[in-house]
């Protein structure tokens, strides 16, 4: 079995996956799924849409379509051969010109919105940029006051430390290790954050509107992930 990304939407399919769905004689996705391969799709394959996957059971030369990215809480976990596909994740952070290595991904679905939030609020006192993949009906606003009551709780950045008088000075700084020394402490204050909104990311009505822990942005999409962090 392959599990193939077919991209977050329309016009993101890589040229492996189309080479892979070009073989294809039996294909099993979402109704999105199929609608962003549908024009790589062999005329003679069989094309099976799927609503329900927990208990799938798929012949072993299927092809299933995992929107976005497989391993980026798609169907990465089914076994077989994964191949890789454009994520909101990678589009949302291009979009906003925001650095992947910085990304904390938080996955809020199916899952206990209070426990995402936690998660969240906590990468981002970390100084992480946290990328929420939330469920349709997930609080926005529950996110935000989460950010708010844990404002000024955390310093906003490392800092120098102050001069001590009484300090004894160290030295040179061994080679690599040069510059002032840092505070302990790096964290943020999530109160100070931006929180960026990112609807039908790659679809014509895309939309993305910034905001903040005081005046969140908000939702108007079924399909929509959240960016949280200072930038």
């Amino acid at each position: 079995m392959k599990i193939v990304g077919v991209g977050c939407g329309p016009g993101l399919l890589t040229e492996e996956a189309v080479l892979a769905l070009a073989g294809a004689r039996r294909v099993y996705g979402s109704r999105r799924a199929i609608e962003l391969a549908r024009h790589a799709l062999p005329r003679s394959c069989e094309v099976h849409e799927i609503r329900e996957f927990s208990s799938l059971d798929l012949p072993g030369d299927a092809v299933l379509l995992s929107t976005g990215d497989p391993m980026l809480a798609g169907l990465g976990d089914r076994g077989g051969e994964v191949v890789p596909g454009i994520s909101s994740l990678q589009l949302a952070f291009a979009r906003l010109r925001l650095p992947l290595v910085k990304a904390a991904v938080v996955d809020g679905h199916g899952r206990d919105p209070g426990t995402a939030i936690a998660e969240t609020v906590e990468e981002v006192r970390r100084g992480k940029i946290a990328f929420v993949l939330p469920d349709p009906a997930f609080p926005v606003e529950q996110l935000a006051q989460a950010l708010r009551r844990r404002g000024g709780s955390c310093p906003e950045g490392p800092r120098s430390p102050p001069h001590d008088p009484g300090s004894v000075s160290r030295g040179p700084s061994p080679p690599g290790q040069e510059g002032p020394l840092r505070a302990s402490s790096s964290l943020r204050d999530p109160g100070s954050c931006s929180i960026a909104l990112c609807e039908d990311l790659g679809y014509p009505g895309e939309r993305i509107e910034r905001g903040t822990p005081e005046r969140p942005p908000v939702v108007r999409s079924r399909l929509f992930s959240l960016v949280i962090g200072e930038f």
